[in-house]
């Protein structure tokens, strides 16, 4: 609820201490005002409608210089360390489809739109826009956002490839489009590619274009595969190894399918079942250069359990301890990789950065941001550096 006034006395957060009197608040914003989503530490949770609702409501932060947490379904919020916000935006009401063009394989949607929902509706014309496997609450602004890929990327690409066209509202409130609708019409400088990642610095992802693929009806799964024998396929849908398990995942022509699974052996099953992210009451994240996913794996705790994409070079880890992420995180940078905080307990980590080393070109993503976001209102402090 709005109910604080500008200042520190009587904060009992030690955050900004901003108390908004009830009188200044738009009526616009109060019709808005909905329950604070479980997990977030904001004062109050606002619900926009539309695009320009949500430029009110980010033009009101930054004349007031609040803190905005945006949420879509909570899956991505242990990225990062965010600054205790002073408002939740959620955008579960930007939901609606607004437009699906088999023919032209382009799928525009608002960005509150559960990633489950949209690809139920695709399945029934066998099409798909290559969005996690298994999404749970997660909204496609908050894949983008967060910057998260399909188990299938090795071959189809990432999340960042898919995006043909994107609008944002800015921190001071502007909407900005960027890309197109048409695959291929975009040149220049493509402002859609670093939104992908970029945790709303660059401003709250309120519309998404993505361009779809058609789904082969053959599949199949081939486990435990001659090693030695991968090699002769080019290019496989997913190669995943989990917990000492390897799954090759095929899919195409069915006597191409058939001929790829014999050629490698192992056992084969119709279709795709793909496997879960690794559970643990902390989640990391290891990138690696593809060709070290083999011996990264090698580097890894006994009791921490992963899911390595290989081709890729990420691996998806849970463990029950952090004990060992120090040195893991060590490893990894030595040799060009990163180990990063997916998820954690709330107050452990405090002396771990959830992305490690501070990345090159640190200021000129600040001075890029503050273009977007002058004031800083959107997930303060979320990106690597404190930015």
């Amino acid at each position: 609820m709005f109910r604080f006034r500008r200042g520190t006395q009587g904060n009992p957060r030690g955050g900004l201490g901003l108390t908004v009197v009830p009188g200044a608040i738009p009526a616009t914003i109060r019709s808005m005002e909905v329950e604070v989503p479980s997990g977030s530490e904001a004062e109050t949770g606002l619900a926009p409608n539309s695009p320009g609702e949500v430029a009110t409501i980010l033009r009101f932060a930054t004349e007031h210089r609040l803190k905005i947490q945006v949420w879509g379904g909570g899956s991505h919020q242990g990225y990062g360390r965010m600054e205790t916000p002073d408002l939740a935006l959620l955008t579960e009401r930007l939901d609606a489809v607004e437009a699906w063009e088999p023919d032209d394989m382009t799928l525009t949607l608002g960005a509150g739109t559960p990633v489950a929902r949209f690809e139920k509706m695709l399945a029934e014309r066998n099409q798909t826009a290559v969005m996690p496997e298994h999404p749970g609450p997660a909204t496609i602004g908050g894949v983008i956002s967060a910057g998260v890929s399909s188990l299938k990327r090795g071959r189809l690409l990432g999340t960042r490839e898919r995006l043909l066209e994107v609008t944002v509202v800015t921190g001071d409130g502007r909407l900005v489009r960027a890309g197109g609708r048409v695959v291929k019409n975009v040149s220049g400088y493509d402002l859609s590619r670093f939104v992908v990642g970029a945790f709303g610095a660059l401003g709250v992802v309120v519309s998404v274009c993505l361009k779809l693929w058609p789904v082969p009806r053959a599949k199949a799964t081939v486990t435990n595969p001659d090693p030695d024998r991968l090699g002769v396929l080019s290019r496989p849908l997913a190669v995943l190894e989990k917990d000492g398990t390897t799954q090759v995942f095929l899919w195409g022509i069915k006597e191409e399918v058939e001929t790829s699974a014999d050629r490698i052996g192992g056992q084969v099953t119709t279709g795709h079942t793909w496997p879960t992210d690794p559970e643990g009451a902390f989640r990391w994240s290891m990138r690696v250069p593809p060709a070290l996913t083999a011996t990264a794996i090698t580097n890894l705790p006994d009791s921490w359990r992963y899911l390595a994409i290989h081709g890729v070079g990420e691996i998806r880890l849970g463990s029950d301890a952090a004990e060992a992420a120090p040195e893991l995180r060590g490893w990894a940078e030595a040799n060009s990789g990163r180990l990063v905080v997916v998820d954690s307990p709330p107050g452990s980590l405090t002396q771990f950065d959830p992305w490690g080393a501070v990345p090159e070109g640190l200021e000129i993503q600040r001075r890029l941001i503050g273009q977007f976001d002058p004031t800083r209102v959107i997930n303060p402090g979320r990106l690597p550096g404190g930015i």
